[in-house]
């Protein structure tokens, strides 16, 4: 029997998230913003979807693999955001257990996919900078689609780990949860468990894995800039930064932001911090990694340039 005054999370039927004031200012305010940050993630996945499938330039390993990237930033912003928008406008705070469970897995599921791409991708760059003869052979077509089908299956695992370990838990009490979305670390925070190490080996797991596909990107791009510097024509330097470098700053956002919103200290009384750092790790990466892999990449903006001519159309 479950003793007086103490709640099982099996019994739970919903979660209050506070993240922020659904009146007021502030109620107006952050379904404006959110409406515009995921519309502009929507566009500019979107955009990159569309434009490596219909043109036939950017069918080439970089570009499925950033295709693959595009649809896992709109799952990841999707897990969250479209929610928060719409309980803001409900005047409401609550969501259900299964959509907590829901938002839960699709978020570290697209993260951790999103992680294990940006690895890929970083083989991808260092195999057709420093194995240019051998390109085709190592990153085949059917390789291309192995290596992305192990980064959405490695997603899932990590989200079947995580899910598992904080929905085992006991939740004494309180359901209200300091944050716009179930987020794992302030779940956590409210848990009456005694033994959190279930959940707390699930991170372990996660962030080494996380460092070691770090490892991995850092010392890649040690042999791609050495392999770089060795270009002779100063063309082939620049079009070798103008795939790489944006490469480079979506894997320090993403993991920048991921390591404050995991690796900081959590309490159960909210914090403006936390909101902010959270907004930063799900809205960010896939609002900007559009932005941040058009800006240097001339094939991208020439291809965007076709599709407002409407060339595509009379292929």
């Amino acid at each position: 029997m479950t003793a007086p005054g103490v709640t099982n999370l099996t019994a739970m039927t919903e979660f209050v998230l506070l993240g922020f004031p659904t009146q007021g200012t502030m109620g107006f305010l952050h379904p404006l913003l959110f409406s515009l940050v995921y519309l502009c993630a929507l566009l500019g996945n979107g955009l990159i979807v569309l434009i490596t499938t219909l043109d036939r330039h950017l069918h080439t390993p970089m570009y499925f693999f950033l295709r693959s990237l595009s649809l896992t930033d709109l799952c990841f912003i999707s897990a969250t955001v479209p929610k928060s928008i719409a309980n803001s406008l409900r005047h409401s705070s609550s969501i259900s257990f299964q959509g907590c469970v829901l938002q839960v897995f699709t978020l570290v599921m697209s993260a951790g996919a999103e992680m294990t791409l940006l690895t890929v991708m970083s083989l991808d760059r260092y195999a057709a900078i420093c194995h240019p003869l051998h390109y085709e052979v190592l990153m085949s077509r059917d390789r291309c689609v192995q290596l992305t089908a192990v980064s959405w299956l490695g997603g899932g695992l990590y989200a079947v780990m995580h899910t598992a370990g904080t929905f085992s838990l006991s939740y004494c009490g309180s359901n209200v949860v300091h944050q716009f979305f179930c987020d794992i670390p302030q779940l956590l925070a409210i848990s009456c468990s005694g033994n959190l190490m279930s959940e707390l080996v699930s991170i372990l797991i996660n962030v080494t894995l996380d460092l070691c596909c770090f490892m991995f990107i850092v010392i890649s791009y040690v042999h791609i800039f050495s392999a770089v510097r060795k270009i002779p024509s100063t063309e082939g330097k620049a079009k070798a930064y103008s795939t790489c470098l944006p490469h480079l700053l979506v894997v320090a956002l993403f993991l920048s932001t991921g390591f404050f919103a995991y690796l900081k200290p959590t309490s159960g009384t909210p914090s403006m911090s936390d909101l902010v750092i959270s907004m930063f790790y799900t809205m960010v990466p896939p609002t900007f990694n559009p932005v941040i892999y058009s800006l240097r990449n001339q094939a991208m903006n020439s291809a965007v340039g076709r599709l407002m001519k409407g060339q595509y159309c009379k292929m």
